[in-house]
């Protein structure tokens, strides 16, 4: 057939004799005429535009400056391209009808669909590189459009087309659509004045966009990038390349920021105050609305637009299904035609899913908003709660923790679910009205199924809630007993009671394991119902349909129904969750605070504290001292009276407002930041002033051992130091600070007497007083009193005397005379320093191993040497860690695993069977009399199916859920054991914290997050699959069309999850520090605001929560990316399926169920991706608790069978060693070396030597926590090393330095195996002096020991130690410094009973002061690992240049 313009069919075609416009050809053709015009003209300037612009690259200045109408130009182009899409088929569609080809029907319009789509591409690129001028071409070519469609339209009026005709709509739509385009160009030139104006308007890029750091681009891209994510390109790619960091993310837009927001609400909250009613406080939920109400408002628009685009599957389905093919065009007409169903359920699927992304996105944003001002506002509100508040316990720190991690985020999940409320309901009528359409009362039972059933979803969503928050109790119990065991595992090993322990974990996780069987159930109900309502709903309704109607189930009823139940499911399923988080956050928003006061705690207080000068305040523990200091700065609730601060220069000037005060508060108050940062407190740097300060601290040989010195991370999350070094730390704080006025609460508590004498000349009296500094000084050393300018003695909250000290000597000759008998009873204070450096030293001292562990730890074991080639680390970045997942799922046993494959395998190949069975039955030609037979057995083996379907449901929830239980029991069984059982070495390398990571977090992640992850991965996965394959095989060329789909989805799900674990894992570091920061700046409100640096950790709040935001933002932004490309890639699918199934042509029934499957592949591509990369994730936790299943453990078999130990080994005590050789591990240097001694049985030994000679070392030999590598120890006839551990370890006893008591009560304490008698266990207690003190106490043997001891003092706990190794009946007794934390009456004490009740036993001391050794038989002097001297005491003392006989002389 030839070609030819206005075909060759008519001879008047190409007649002008009427005038030419009234030839429709010549008509067309002049349609063409702007399309060609506008392409030559913008060619040129694209192609030199494009190769001049390799500036294109940088992002920022000059892009995004977008033109006014420049949303509005996007839509229109759109729709216009629609448009002519339409047209184009129309054209083709009438053209077929005709003898000849008629090119004028279509050609115009596909030059027509060329132009629009060159129109925004040129405008894209003139918007970007900002040069308004050349709009004018657009400019000329809408007039040119709209007056030539006009003429068409006008042409088709004279004519009399009638407007039902489709072309007649497609121009009118087009006139109307060139004629805003004109409009929206006018406008721009009205704004920009970029011609016929004499001075064009000059425009500056928004604010954040010349900032370089704003990486986040959402509200600043065109809108065809902001609907599809397409600027998230760059960061998804590269991450592929590097991971993506803090850099890469950049800073947070403006109008995102916390403060931009927090003003927003702030403002809002405040105008709801007006004059007329003063006391009606505002609401909080008002001003969220008036601030945050448009976005919301806006995502719900675009919610409702997606849902009902949504019922455009359905309604195109049945459509297609009908398949009516003759062919003259009225609109009706054209709606009909396959073909154009086809794809217009492909836009539809297209536009609903961009429409959902971007109410999602709308909403998160909000959301994000919103947290940000309410964490600013809770900020601002903790910056101003009094003291008295924090400490009588009405608001607590957990309170505030539980403030900012979880109600914020609740709050922001409210918003997150908002548009579901109001768009479920409308969904759900409009859902159950099309089906009433498509089957009539039917519909209405299967509709009544779900409405029914949902309740019981919401009743199942409230029993989570509860399991969840039950399971959460006992699993902090559980961590509250492993932290107790990890701390005192030392103990625990030594006295061989790590099973007891250990046992009792057990019980608790059993405990926590029945909440979590609970919750998994329900889990598993839920996950059920959820599958089985629609199987129900549906065979409620075809069975009923079948029974009461006389026509035939048809395939277009049978499957625009089943996809339309599909639909409905999931808002009833959403709708119990969405009510149920509404109501919570209507609670939650509540929980305000409110504040109380106290009663008064100081009273009639009149005191002056002169400038310039020393003031000490003493009295007794709880006068009132500090609380005067408090009160001074402001900080205690005023009752009556005012603080004057004067101004040094002139007195009478009364100051109300004071200026800051540097203050070290009693209990020390650290940040989490470097030594360096602590000290300075955000003042300038000062090197000088720095060293001069942390040397009259004493702080240089703390520094010294911390493995980065001053730039060492200290507080929460950095290094434990003890008590003196963070009290010495802020007194260096408080000197540090230039201000006039200093305050120090009881500086010296936690020092030794050297330290406390140093800080006293060099820091206070020297330092402070050189600068005339005012000082304040709270003291119980009374030692200092005559170094004071000012006293002010204090009592029971009243000034008792103030003064110099000479004047209370004349005034009050009783109180200075007491004073005096206090100085002269010089402290007896120990050598704490020493021994806290000693800790510190030991906490450091294993670093490199340390950090080697870790290392280990990060990487999977079996990575050879890493070349650090991209290469190797980008296929480590994208592979899935599939060895771990097999792993956790053999650790849940192979029976269950088997189990659960085989159920769920046969749960989808039933409901592949329930819907082919469907398309089968509903595809017969029914004819009438067999019709009733046939009836009753296809909806026999329909109802058999679906009955099948529901009970699988059930039992694949049930077994996965079931297999996690039992991978999550086993993996913490393990773990449990295997730490347990761990060398002691591992503890003292593997910081606390790491360890307990794998109980808490990790374990909580492998009990209640990778099940249902699982669950949904495998059940997403099957979906897809089955659809996949039921697809292919109604239509098998479709499997042709998969293969680039295929790849696209490949890529697409690669690059995803490696951004995404990035982006979630920036997004858990970044909450840390924040949710720190809160509970930092709660407990040093007192030293905050009397420095007055409240706007300094403000701005570091606002800085944290930014950053914080800006991470969960890329994070959701980048959800949206996948979800737009899978939703997109879905759209495709069905285009495929419906375009190979209309081909084909064949059996009906079936094109229906290709296409009800391809609608549901939509929904589930994207969660195969998510749930992926979560479980990539999640793996993690299975393979850092993995790590510590491969460690090694303590030999804890012996060569000797228990039962060949005699029972009462060892009953005399004496002890051989000979030739010991010791070291703490294989790699390591020997500690001891070739060691011998033998001591009688009852002999009392003591060795001594520097830190690091190898005593503790040698006390650790006895109970092989060492290994002994070489020599042997022999213990009455036994070599140690034969023994079983066990029994080698519970038959000596050992007194360690730091006592160690465990919660429960004391009898557990002194006697954990139960047994004891009662009589024993008292005169052990009365043996070390403790039994007056335990019989006062409420329930006598049974009253309750706190963690770690608390509520006793440290002497008492030694002392309950000594109890506990008397209780234990061992002829041998090690005492490894255990006089060194305590005070000289309770060493006296030990001293006593170790002479007289120790009398029979071998003790063997380790003595930290020689002094307590003197007395004993024999003496041993060690040093590097060998001894030195071994004789009695007297003997070396003897030896004048001997090394005894000098650490006794330095040590009087």
């Amino acid at each position: 057939m030839r070609l030819s313009f206005c075909g060759n069919d008519n001879a008047s075609a190409y007649n002008i004799s009427a005038g030419v416009l009234r030839n429709v050809c010549f008509v067309d053709a002049l349609n063409l005429v702007p399309h060609v015009f506008l392409l030559f003209i913008t060619f040129p300037i694209l192609f030199i535009g494009w190769g001049s612009q390799s500036s294109k690259v940088q992002i920022h200045h000059n892009t995004w400056l977008h033109f006014p109408g420049h949303n509005l130009r996007w839509i229109l182009t759109f729709t216009l391209l629609f448009v002519h899409v339409c047209e184009i088929a129309e054209g083709i569609v009438s053209d077929t009808q005709m003898k000849s080809r008629h090119l004028h029907l279509f050609l115009p319009a596909i030059m027509g669909f060329v132009a629009a789509t060159v129109s925004i591409v040129y405008y894209h690129n003139i918007e970007t590189s900002n040069f308004p001028k050349l709009l004018l071409a657009l400019f000329l070519y809408w007039i040119m459009a709209f007056v030539t469609k006009t003429i068409k339209l006008v042409r088709y009026c004279q004519d009399g087309v009638p407007f039902s005709q489709l072309r007649f709509c497609i121009t009118g739509i087009m006139v109307i659509l060139y004629g805003l385009l004109m409009a929206v160009e006018i406008n721009v030139i009205r704004v920009r004045r970029y011609v016929f104006f004499m001075n064009p308007q000059k425009v500056k890029p928004p604010e954040d966009l010349q900032d370089l750091g704003v990486r986040f681009l959402q509200p600043f891209v065109n809108l065809l990038s902001k609907a599809t994510y397409w600027w998230m390109n760059t960061l998804i790619i590269s991450a592929h390349k590097k991971p993506v960091d803090l850099k890469a993310i950049g800073k947070l837009p403006i109008a995102m920021r916390a403060l931009t927001n927090y003003v927003c609400l702030k403002e809002a909250y405040e105008e709801q105050k007006v004059a007329d009613q003063p006391n009606r406080s505002p609401s909080i939920w008002l001003a969220m609305y008036s601030a945050f109400g448009r976005p919301i408002l806006l995502s719900s628009t675009f919610r409702y637009l997606a849902d009902l685009l949504g019922f455009a599957g359905p309604l195109c389905i049945s459509g297609i299904v009908k398949n009516p093919s003759n062919s003259y065009l009225s609109s009706e007409e054209f709606l009909r035609n396959v073909y154009v169903l086809a794809v217009l359920l492909f836009l539809a699927l297209i536009l609903q899913r961009t429409f959902l992304q971007a109410s999602y996105y709308v909403t998160t944003e909000t959301g994000i908003n919103l947290r940000g001002a309410l964490l600013a506002m809770i900020y601002n509100k903790i910056l101003r709660l009094s003291t008295s508040n924090l400490s009588m316990g009405e608001m607590t720190l957990g309170q505030i923790n539980n403030l900012v991690a979880i109600e914020t985020n609740q709050l922001m999940w409210f918003l997150f679910l908002c548009p579901n409320l109001w768009a479920m309901p409308v969904q759900i009528i409009m859902g159950v009205i099309l089906l009433y359409n498509l089957l009539g009362v039917s519909a209405l039972v299967g509709a009544a199924v779900i409405v029914l059933l949902a309740p019981i979803q919401y009743f199942i969503a409230t029993k989570l809630a509860e399991a969840q928050k039950s399971t959460l109790d006992y699993s902090t119990e559980r961590l509250k007993k492993t932290n107790e065991i990890l701390k005192g595992i030392k103990l625990l090993k030594l006295y061989a009671w790590e099973h007891i322990f250990c046992t009792s974990v057990e019980e608790t996780r059993m405990k926590e394991l029945t909440s979590l069987k609970t919750f998994a159930l329900h889990t598993s109900l839920s996950i059920f119902m959820n599958a089985a309502i629609p199987i129900a709903a549906v065979l409620a309704t075809f069975v009923t349909y079948a029974y009461t109607n006389d026509k035939p189930l048809q395939p277009a009823q049978a499957f625009a129904s089943l996809s339309l139940f599909h639909i409905l499911v999931t808002p009833l399923f959403l709708l119990s969750t969405v009510v149920r988080f509404a109501v919570k956050a209507i609670i939650r928003q509540k929980d305000c605070f409110y504040l109380l006061i106290g009663l008064a705690t100081l009273s009639n207080i009149n005191i002056r504290i002169p400038t310039g000068q020393m003031t000490m305040i003493v009295g007794q523990v709880g006068c009132g001292k500090s609380s005067l200091l408090l009160a001074i700065l402001g900080e205690m609730q005023t009752l009556e009276g005012k603080v004057h601060w004067s101004n040094p220069s002139s007195a009478e000037v009364l100051y109300v407002n004071r200026y800051s005060v540097a203050y070290a508060a009693q209990k020390p108050w650290l940040l989490n930041a470097t030594v360096e940062e602590n000290i300075i407190f955000g003042s300038p740097f000062n090197k000088q002033r720095y060293k001069a300060v942390t040397d009259a601290c004493s702080l240089q040989p703390d520094i010294d051992l911390l493995p980065f010195g001053d730039q060492t991370e200290i507080g929460e999350r950095g290094i434990n130091l003890s008590g003196g070094q963070r009290q010495r730390i802020c007194v260096a704080r408080a000197l540090y600070q230039n201000t006039n006025i200093v305050f120090l609460d009881d500086p010296f508590s936690a020092l030794d007497i050297h330290l406390s004498d140093h800080l006293m000349q060099e820091g206070i009296l020297k330092f402070l007083q050189e600068d005339k500094r005012t000082l304040v000084l709270v003291t119980h050393k009374l030692q200092y009193l005559p170094h004071a300018d000012w006293i002010i003695a204090m009592k029971d909250g009243m000034v008792l005397r103030e003064g110099t000290l000479k004047d209370i000597q004349n005034k009050d000759v009783e109180l200075y005379e007491h004073w005096k008998t206090l100085m002269n009873r010089q402290d007896q204070e120990l050598e704490k320093t020493t021994l806290e450096r000693k800790t510190l030293r030991r906490a450091m001292y294993p670093r490199e191993s340390k950090s080697q562990l870790e290392d280990e730890d990060e990487e999977e074991e079996e990575e050879e040497d890493e070349d650090d080639n991209m290469s190797t680390v980008l296929r480590l970045r994208t592979k899935m860690p599939w060895k771990t997942c097999w792993r956790y799922l053999t650790s849940g046993g192979f029976f269950l695993l088997f189990l659960m494959i085989f159920s769920k395998l046969l749960k989808h190949s039933v409901i592949v069977a329930i819907d082919y069975w469907l398309a089968t039955w509903t595809s017969m030609d029914n004819a009438n009399e067999v019709r009733n037979v046939d009836d009753t057995y296809h909806v026999a083996v329909f109802s058999i199916l679906s009955g099948a379907g529901i009970v699988l449901c059930l039992i694949t929830s049930l077994t996965v859920e079931w297999m996690g239980l039992t991978a999550a029991k086993n993996l913490h069984h393990n773990l449990l054991n295997k730490i347990i059982l761990g060398p002691i070495r591992f503890f003292d390398m593997t910081p606390l914290g790491l360890i307990l990571n794998r109980f808490s977090a990790d374990t909580n992640i492998i009990d209640q997050h990778i099940p249902p992850t699982l669950e949904s991965l495998t059940r997403s996965t099957l979906l897809c699959l089955s659809a996949i394959g039921m697809i292919s095989y109604a239509t098998p060329w479709f499997l042709v069309a998969l293969v680039p789909l295929g790849i696209a989805f490949y890529f697409i799900q690669k690059y995803f999850r490696v951004a995404s674990k990035d982006l979630q894992e920036l997004d858990d570091s970044t909450q840390l520090p924040l949710l720190c920061h809160f509970s930092e700046t709660a407990e040093g409100l007192t030293t905050i605001r009397a420095f007055r640096h409240e706007a300094r950790f403000k701005q570091r709040m606002l800085e944290l929560t930014d950053t914080n935001n800006i991470a969960y933002l890329f994070l959701s932004a980048a959800n949206r990316w996948l979800e737009v490309r899978t939703d997109y890639l879905g759209a495709c699918i069905v285009l495929t399926a419906a375009v190979t199934s209309i081909t084909e042509g064949p059996n009906s029934g079936f094109v229906g169920l290709g296409l009800l499957y391809a609608l549901t592949i939509t929904n589930y591509l994207n969660w195969v991706v998510r749930n992926l990369a979560d479980l990539e994730v999640q793996m993690g936790a299975v393979k850092k608790v993995h790590s510590f299943l491969n460690m090694e453990s303590e030999n804890y078999d012996g060569y000797l069978d228990p039962s060949q130990v005699p029972k009462d080994w060892p009953q005399e005590g004496e002890i051989k060693i000979e030739n010991l050789c010791v070291r703490y591990e294989n790699n390591l240097k020997p500690v001891l070396k070739h060691v011998k001694a033998y001591i009688k049985p009852g002999q009392k030994v003591g060795i001594c030597g520097r830190t690091g000679s190898g005593k503790s070392s040698l006390s650790l030999a006895f109970f092989r926590m060492v290994d002994i590598f070489d020599g042997r120890i022999v213990i009455d006839g036994i070599d140690i090393s034969k023994l079983p551990l066990h029994t080698l370890r519970s038959r000596l006893s050992i007194i360690l330095q730091d006592p160690i008591l465990f919660s429960g009560s004391i009898r557990f304490n002194l006697d954990p195996e139960c047994k004891c008698t009662d009589d024993r266990l008292w005169e052990a207690l009365e043996i070390a002096q403790l039994k007056n003190m335990v019989k006062s106490l409420p329930g006598g043997l049974d009253a309750m020991v706190t963690e770690g001891g608390e509520n006793f003092s440290v002497g008492q706990r030694q002392l309950f130690c000594l109890a506990r190794a008397f209780v234990r009946k061992s002829s041998i007794l090690i005492m490894d410094e255990a006089t060194a934390s305590i005070d000289m009456a309770t060493e006296n004490i030990l001293q006593k009973v170790v002479m007289t009740a120790f009398a029979d036993r071998t003790v063997v001391t380790i003595a930290h002061r020689v002094h307590t050794i003197l007395t004993a038989d024999l003496v041993i002097v060690m040093k590097r690992g060998n001894i030195l001297e071994y004789d009695t005491p007297e003997n070396l003392l003897s030896q004048e240049d001997g090394i005894f006989a000098s650490f006794v002389r330095a040590d009087m």
